[in-house]
């Protein structure tokens, strides 16, 4: 009796992740860079694996999928894998352009209701990147999960039918927004937060808009906070917010306060920025961050709660202590040279089956956007152009 009485509590949160793994291929000045895998769910799915969250995964890719993944995707025979083009622009004086230009050049099927497991979630997340979530899939998704968080890139963004340019349009316009107030969280960057009124979305949900190096704020009807970031050498941008809210909700997954699930968002943003395409994070990194979750969660039962609270919005004592040790953790030594360095294309398995075929301009020569495969007309489920 006693041992099931425990049980609720012992329980790991359960996630469910929806949103397609994708093919994203770097483009500097007309070179390509890099060709890795990506979607915001391969980067939060990323995370969640460093952390030893549980979660379910809902991913479409299509027949061309090559990558190995922890969580198999769903194939759809006709389609092609959800690919992006991001370019990038050296600028002047090496500073290059703030923003990338993202071109969609093959979408593959949306995540339909009838894709997601008839089964209760504590977590759901909405993290589509190519147009793959739909209005009946969130509803379906509020219906079975407890709290939902949702990307606001996967409400807002539009896709040139030329080009596959990706675009923005208002949250009002984008058909989503009658879900608001069955949505727990919305997350955007601060470009993103320009295509929505923050003040009047923060009345029925809560809103978490990222600011690259200078952190996040995070806005809920009574208040606001802002957290601090962590410094970091950007290399490459793509990801960073997906994971950023694959560290926030491990953070909430792991019973810590909004503010310091925030901080682990802010960290895992970080680390991502200064790797090419879907990051590696040392093993020991990992085990001293958890560690330092753990002795946060510890420290935040102990501190006086209301029990009616889902989340505490309000930084505990403590905060500033926590956000020390998470940079002191990042600043571990995190491998050696050689460990460090790409696989080159000459080693073709390896490449694949870590997700990256990087093509460096200081070890080989470089492949010409002209004459990349990946140079067709855009494509969408359906087959047309």
């Amino acid at each position: 009796m006693g041992r099931n009485r425990t049980q609720p509590t012992s329980s790991p949160r359960r996630c469910l992740i929806a949103g397609n793994y994708c093919h994203d291929v770097l483009i500097r000045d007309g070179v390509v860079l890099a060709e890795t895998l990506g979607g915001a769910a391969s980067f939060i799915s990323n995370v969640f694996d460093g952390l030893s969250v549980s979660y379910n995964l809902v991913s479409k890719v299509g027949s061309d999928f090559a990558y190995s993944v922890h969580r198999d995707p769903i194939v759809v025979p006709d389609c092609r894998t959800t690919l992006f083009h991001a370019h990038f622009d050296s600028g002047i004086e090496g500073e290059g352009q703030r923003d990338r230009v993202l071109k969609r050049v093959n979408a593959c099927d949306p995540i339909r209701p009838s894709d997601l497991p008839e089964s209760r979630f504590d977590f759901g997340m909405a993290v589509g990147v190519g147009g793959e979530i739909t209005v009946e899939t969130v509803e379906k998704l509020v219906e079975i999960c407890s709290t939902v968080f949702v990307d606001i890139q996967a409400l807002i963004r539009v896709f040139d039918g030329v080009d596959g340019a990706v675009k923005l349009v208002g949250l009002k316009e984008s058909g989503f927004f009658h879900l608001l107030p069955r949505i727990g969280f919305i997350k955007a960057s601060a470009e993103e937060a320009l295509f929505m009124d923050v003040e009047e979305v923060r009345k029925v949900c809560c809103v978490v808009v990222t600011n690259g190096k200078r952190g996040c704020r995070v806005y809920w009807r009574d208040g606001e906070v802002e957290v601090g970031p962590f410094p970091t050498s950007q290399v490459d941008p793509t990801g960073a917010g997906d994971s950023f809210l694959g560290g926030f909700v491990a953070g909430l997954v792991n019973g810590l306060a909004v503010p310091d699930a925030a901080l682990l968002g802010n960290l895992f943003g970080s680390l991502t920025v200064g790797q090419i395409g879907l990051p590696k994070f040392d093993l020991r990194l990992l085990q001293r961050v958890q560690e330092e979750v753990q002795k946060r969660k510890v420290q935040c039962i102990s501190c006086h709660e209301r029990k009616d609270e889902k989340f505490r919005f309000m930084n505990v004592a403590g905060h500033e202590q926590f956000h020390a040790s998470l940079i002191a953790a990042k600043q571990i030594p995190r491998c050696l040279p050689r460990e460090c360095e790409w696989d080159l294309p000459n080693s073709p398995s390896r490449a694949v089956e870590q997700g990256l075929n990087v093509l460096p301009h200081f070890t080989t020569q470089p492949k010409l956007l002209p004459d990349s495969v990946y140079e067709e007309p855009i494509r969408t489920a359906d087959g047309k152009q």
